[in-house]
């Protein structure tokens, strides 16, 4: 019996002892499971560099100029280097939005329209432009367009009136009463009073008066021979150059915006556009005859293609006169128009004598001839004839 108690009190023991073993050991702390990699952050993006947007060029500002001319219409082929220069885009380029204008006949109204502000250019004759300056119109040539007489007299085919001596006794017909401001000085300068003169106002048929019988001569100019031909007028020529030493038309602007830095430049640009406009019509008559041609449905009814060429010819041969002289586009001969002040004076037609530097000015001369002329004579070659105009002939400048 004793021996059953030893061995079962050593069983339990025993037991005992294991199950301590046992909870000590699910009492022991586990190792710690390897710590997951860490989750890596983002890289922080660089901040996107803008590149800087292109920069579109800056649209030159445009200068509104109103050209108006003085004889009641446009469709003439006489203002071709002003379509050229619109054409080919040299107003545009220049900042100049060029608008050509008709303008009435009446005698002073391309100084007065631009005096008041309803035009900014108007092409005045001498007699027109002293005449109105010496009353007060405060105005002033800044643009010569022909050096030397543009002014012919019209009379009838096989006429005994071979010059301007013969003139004295005749009638003489006008495009509108005061007109005989550009006549008078012609008619002193040959010598003829004109009080020996009868001036006959003809309107807009002034030169078919003369063809009619109804006066013995007309006033005309270079390049209106061709147009009068084409209209069936039988007339022959007294050519202002052959007995005539006297300026001619040019651009008039009001004579303050002389005083004004941005009148100036603006006037700077319009007259290197002017300058561009009869260089492109120098080195391609054709073209230019073209351009201004195609202006006018009526002028292409009234004149064929070489016949406006041919009248384009006769007056755009007398622009190109100071180029070639070597004096740029636009030149006054003071001294030339000094003596035309003296004459004018003289006759009476103005109250005053007026100072040259008051009447004309060579003020833009040289910026408007600084212009790109590879640029104008490459345009110039480069332009598309039509067919028509390919075979038209072209008239030498004498």
């Amino acid at each position: 019996m004793k021996s059953n108690v030893v061995v079962r009190n050593a069983f339990l023991v025993i037991v005992i002892l294991a199950l301590g073993i046992l909870v000590a050991a699910c009492a022991a702390p586990q190792p710690a499971a390897p710590a997951a990699p860490a989750a890596e952050e983002p890289a922080a993006e660089e901040p996107a560099v803008e590149e800087p947007a292109a920069e579109e060029p800056a649209e030159m500002p445009m200068d509104k100029v109103v050209w108006v001319s003085p004889r009641g219409t446009l469709e003439v082929m006489d203002d071709n280097n002003l379509w050229s220069a619109i054409e080919m885009g040299y107003c545009s380029e220049l900042g100049i939005d060029l608008e050509l204008q008709p303008g009435p006949q009446e005698s002073l109204a391309v100084t007065r329209l631009v005096a008041e502000g309803q035009a900014d250019a108007g092409y005045p004759s001498p007699g027109v432009l002293v005449t109105s300056i010496d009353t007060g119109i405060p105005v002033i040539l800044a643009w010569e367009m022909m050096m030397g007489q543009v002014f012919d007299f019209a009379v009838p085919k096989g006429s005994d009136i071979k010059s301007i001596a013969d003139l004295k006794g005749k009638s003489i017909s006008l495009w509108a009463p005061g007109a005989n401001v550009v006549v008078d000085p012609i008619l002193i300068e040959a010598g003829v009073d004109p009080a020996d003169v009868e001036y006959v106002v003809g309107g807009a048929q002034w030169g078919q008066v003369v063809a009619q019988g109804q006066a013995d001569a007309a006033l005309a100019w270079r390049g209106l021979a061709a147009q009068w031909d084409a209209q069936g007028l039988e007339l022959d020529y007294i050519v202002g150059n052959d007995f005539s030493d006297h300026p001619s038309n040019g651009y008039d602007i009001r004579k303050s915006d002389l005083d004004d830095p941005d009148k100036v430049d603006m006037w700077s640009r319009f007259f290197q556009c002017v300058a561009m406009g009869l260089d492109f019509a120098r080195q391609n008559p054709r073209a230019a005859a073209q351009i201004t041609y195609e202006q006018f449905p009526a002028l292409q009814e009234q004149m064929t293609p070489q016949l406006a060429l041919d009248s384009m010819l006769q007056l755009a041969c007398g622009y190109y006169e100071s180029y070639e002289l070597g004096l740029g586009y636009g030149y006054h001969d003071m001294d030339n128009w000094d003596n035309y002040i003296q004459t004018v004076f003289d006759l009476g037609q103005i109250e005053n004598r007026l100072a040259v530097e008051d009447v004309v000015t060579n003020q833009f001369v040289e910026a408007a001839n600084n212009f790109d002329k590879e640029r104008v004579k490459q345009d110039a070659e480069n332009f598309q004839l039509n067919e028509e105009w390919q075979n038209v002939s072209v008239l030498e400048c004498n």
